[in-house]
């Protein structure tokens, strides 16, 4: 197959999405498909407001179209709701081609925190651009039901996957001279990831933040007591893992959570809310303890074997994410489906 993505959200940005994109194409690579993706980098780009690290692709529709045309995809998926994501929707209307899409961020709930939106205006206009398509992937079961009760159709369960090889158990060196427990986040460092309810807390031991994000200078200054470590590239986080005594994930809109299964990989249990996200992947697999009383969350998660928390991480594999990924591709052209494309019993 050649499968074409387009996405709004590339190198050099380290998140979720990115990381999702890069494993799974590498993924369809092996399993002998042609990928080729739309990024940001071909074009033209400003920085989103409230978000610079974020860029935004200008008038992108006619390379967009041209890309399309030329290279002939036998399926196209559009990764994100952006300029090239709309782009590539115009484009796929116009021609009647097929194509998914994905749910991989909660804008609604991130664009309210930001600017007050109503979330009902902003989930009207992401159902218009996600029912265009064929299908709609998302991350996990409760996200899949979410979408499903606001009225999204056809929406399917993409999972997603850790490297176990780079994070795993290992030597747990000292940060710093700080004194344990090591109570760590990573992530970005930005209003939607409600890091203030980690840095509130009164725990014992220490905290660390290990990223970047228009929050930084804020929270530097006022919590000074809290180890901000900056940006590291994602091989060498794993240490930053294996030296916390307990992985905090505060955030309460995220669809899945990349870094809960970097954690429990390394054996580090997580502390988290009991929301989507954190329920479908730590859920009592004693992999972390989920509560509404973060600290009580916090301190219940010191007390978990790091054992069974590394083998809740590996349940999960890239192989098995991107076979589900594959499985919800809706082929284009006079040619038949593949035998990889046929519905599963009950779809």
């Amino acid at each position: 197959m050649r499968i074409l993505i387009i996405t709004d959200a590339w190198k050099p940005q380290v998140n979720g999405v990115v990381r999702s994109l890069t494993e799974t194409a590498r993924e369809l690579d092996g399993f002998g498909h042609q990928v080729n993706l739309i990024t940001p980098l071909e074009f033209r780009t400003l920085p989103c407001p409230t978000y610079p690290d974020i860029r935004l692709s200008l008038f992108p529709y006619r390379q967009v179209a041209q890309r399309i045309a030329g290279f002939a995809p036998d399926a196209i998926h559009i990764a994100t709701e952006g300029p090239l994501g709309m782009a590539a929707r115009r484009y796929c209307l116009k021609r009647g081609l097929a194509f998914t899409t994905a749910y991989h961020t909660r804008f609604p709930e991130y664009i309210h925190a930001r600017c007050r939106l109503p979330l009902a205006a902003s989930y009207a206009w992401m159902r218009r651009f996600h029912n265009a398509g064929q299908a709609v992937m998302a991350p996990t079961q409760s996200i899949v039901d979410d979408l499903s009760a606001r009225g999204f159709r056809n929406v399917k369960l993409w999972s997603r996957g850790v490297d176990t090889r780079l994070f795993c158990p290992g030597e747990r060196a000292r940060l710093d001279d700080s004194q344990p427990p090591r109570f760590v986040y990573i992530g970005r460092v930005a209003v939607e990831k409600n890091i203030e309810a980690f840095l509130r807390l009164d725990l014992p031991g220490c905290k660390w933040v290990v990223g970047d994000g228009p929050l930084l200078s804020r929270l530097r200054e006022e919590y000074p007591e809290v180890h901000f470590a900056g940006v590291f590239p994602q091989t060498e986080l794993a240490r930053f893992y294996r030296a916390a005594d307990v992985f905090v994930f505060p955030s309460l809109t995220d669809t899945f959570g990349l870094v809960l299964l970097e954690a429990m990989a390394c054996g580090t249990p997580v502390a988290a809310f009991p929301v989507a996200g954190p329920l479908d992947v730590v859920g009592d697999s004693g992999g972390g303890a989920l509560d509404w009383d973060l600290r009580a969350a916090c301190l219940k998660a010191l007390t978990l074997d790091r054992e069974q928390v590394r083998r809740v991480a590996e349940a999960y594999s890239w192989q098995a994410a991107s076979r589900q990924f594959e499985q919800h591709l809706r082929p284009n052209g006079d040619h038949a489906a593949p035998a990889w494309a046929a519905p599963s019993a009950g779809e």
